[in-house]
């Protein structure tokens, strides 16, 4: 089973983004083997003629003309072509961290994945109709600008975007991006930086506390309230994540994987795999092994 980082070349290093259209008219039979894949960008797929299906390690999405799904930064996923009509689809990659602004810190840990998958919005589009459509146009939009580049096709993206994350606020009835206290995102954005690059050692939370000017018990529940978790569930969960990526992404045994993650006690790496995934390693790639025969 082959799988990799994909690197989102951008079309403007500015925007933080690319977005294409596909066009595939070869025969299901002759499609090449599927790579599970995965990338920081958030990806949005807008299917405009024929099929195709996405898959995450959790679920599976058939999409036909109109349909549109929503894969989280790192999630990952690949995609198949089920039929041999010609295939038509709008792929818009975006790093999201650019378009956070005052106004926006109050949902920062929502669109940043802290708390839960943005995978799991995608059930607005199955339940709304109207949700499904607004997305759809924006990516279209979106695309057109980029392709266009007319005068001021930038702050148009940029209002784009926007437009986007708030039509997934608006149609969120299952109130899955609730409101929270703002985050200042140039004190966040380090320490969660500094927690992706030392994934791998001992994370100190006295240390990350003194290099955010703050106490251990201030940083304690800074981060907390800033979150939802508190600093030492937020870093077990990453490192967790990191796990499912090197699991299928490596030939490693799973005690070298552990404690590539910075887990050295098996008990306890399995312990949290299992809270995290409801199956243990072994399991979990079987799992994703299956998807792909």
């Amino acid at each position: 089973m082959e799988t990799f980082k994909e690197p989102i070349y951008y079309q403007n290093e500015h925007l933080c983004m690319k977005v294409w259209q596909f066009t595939n008219t070869n025969p299901k039979s002759r499609q090449l083997a599927q790579q599970w894949h995965y990338h920081k960008e958030v990806e949005l797929i807008i299917v405009q003629e024929g099929k195709l299906d996405i898959r995450t390690p959790d679920n599976l999405y058939h999409l036909s003309p109109g349909e549109v799904v929503l894969i989280g930064s790192n999630q990952l996923h690949h995609s198949h072509k089920p039929e041999d009509e010609p295939l038509v689809y709008i792929v818009l990659h975006v790093d999201l961290q650019p378009y956070f602004d005052p106004a926006m810190m109050m949902y920062y840990r929502h669109f940043s994945e802290m708390v839960r998958p943005l995978e799991d919005l995608n059930y607005m589009f199955l339940e709304n109709e109207r949700a499904k459509q607004e997305i759809g146009r924006i990516i279209v939009d979106i695309h057109a600008e980029m392709m266009d580049k007319t005068k001021g096709y930038e702050i148009a993206m940029s209002m784009h975007i926007k437009h986007l994350l708030l039509t997934l606020l608006r149609h969120d009835r299952r109130e899955l991006l609730q409101p929270f206290g703002f985050v200042d995102a140039a004190v966040m954005r380090p320490i969660l930086d500094y927690v992706e690059a030392h994934l791998g050692e001992k994370i100190d939370m006295e240390e990350v506390s003194r290099s955010a000017g703050m106490s251990y018990t201030y940083f304690s529940k800074f981060f907390k309230k800033c979150v939802g978790v508190s600093f030492t569930d937020y870093v077990n969960r990453q490192r967790i994540r990191k796990a499912e990526q090197l699991l299928i992404t490596k030939t490693d045994i799973v005690t070298d994987i552990a404690v590539a993650v910075g887990i050295e006690n098996m008990a306890h790496f399995y312990e949290l795999f299992k809270r995290y995934n409801g199956c243990t390693p072994k399991e979990y790639v079987r799992k994703l092994l299956r998807v792909v025969q």
